[in-house]
């Protein structure tokens, strides 16, 4: 992890703010979603990105299904498993 020698303080409503310098580097904008993890007594701040529904991939994503987003990966098992039902089924 990398020191930025950035010190802020906690608001008495637990906000804090990050530095535009930090916001510009990270490329973290107006309205954007954070994730927030521990990690023993560490912080950790992620700009998050929606993964795939079934596996949490952040790769490879497609809207398959409305408001759903699903990677190629677990799209190519689904359609294994279809091809195999039909098979059966037949």
């Amino acid at each position: 992890m990398k020191a930025t020698g950035i010190v802020r303080q906690v608001d008495h409503l637990g906000r804090i703010v990050l530095p535009m310098e930090l916001r510009k580097t990270m490329d973290i904008n107006t309205k954007d979603s954070l994730e927030i993890f521990t990690d023993g007594q560490q912080i950790v701040l992620r700009k998050y990105a929606p993964g795939c529904t079934l596996c949490g991939s952040v790769e490879q994503l497609t809207s398959l299904y409305p408001g759903k987003l699903i990677c190629t990966g677990c799209v190519k098992i689904i359609v294994n498993d279809a091809e195999k039902l039909t098979v059966h089924s037949v």
